[in-house]
């Protein structure tokens, strides 16, 4: 499988983070459709089918992740 670039896997991740904040304030289709994008291409970049684990996926794949971090569990 091949990995994205961490800039770019980094910068997925903090875009759909933020959208998803921003979702709960002003819940503009725009907004919506951006984040389904973005979730695909999450999935797409870690070879995920679900959002979530793309997330988690893609932490672990950016630089300095350790195996042993649990820190993407925490609420």
């Amino acid at each position: 499988m091949l990995l994205a670039h961490p800039v770019v896997l980094w910068g997925l991740v903090r875009e759909y983070e933020a959208l998803k904040v921003l979702q709960g304030e002003n819940g503009s289709g725009e907004a919506r459709q951006r984040m389904d994008d973005l979730a695909y291409s999450l999935c797409a970049s870690t070879g995920t089918q679900d959002v979530d684990a793309a997330l988690i996926a893609a932490r672990y794949q950016l630089p300095g992740a350790r195996p042993e971090d649990d820190s993407v569990l925490a609420d």
